[in-house]
């Protein structure tokens, strides 16, 4: 079984995105936000992490897919075949 790291890099930032986006919708219009000028950064942030999860995810999937569906080094000798030289 190989795992393509892709794929637990791709929930962490999800989760981690999710979290930061809700942060972000619930405090919206808060004081907490004047200090960068009045940019809710956790909500742009959590979006920008949900993205490059997300991304990181299905690439990783795509990845998984392509590599199951190709066949395996040396599963293609024919039956009864000897090993190299005999």
């Amino acid at each position: 079984m190989n795992l393509d790291l892709r794929i637990p890099m791709g929930l962490m930032f999800l989760i981690v995105g999710v979290i930061m986006s809700l942060f972000g919708l619930f405090t919206r219009g808060s004081v907490i936000y004047e200090r960068s000028a009045g940019l809710n950064i956790n909500l742009i942030w959590g979006f920008v992490m949900l993205a490059f999860g997300l991304t990181m995810f299905l690439l990783g999937r795509a990845s998984d897919r392509r590599a199951a569906a190709e066949p395996i080094e040396g599963t293609n000798r024919p039956l009864g075949g000897r090993g190299m030289g005999h």
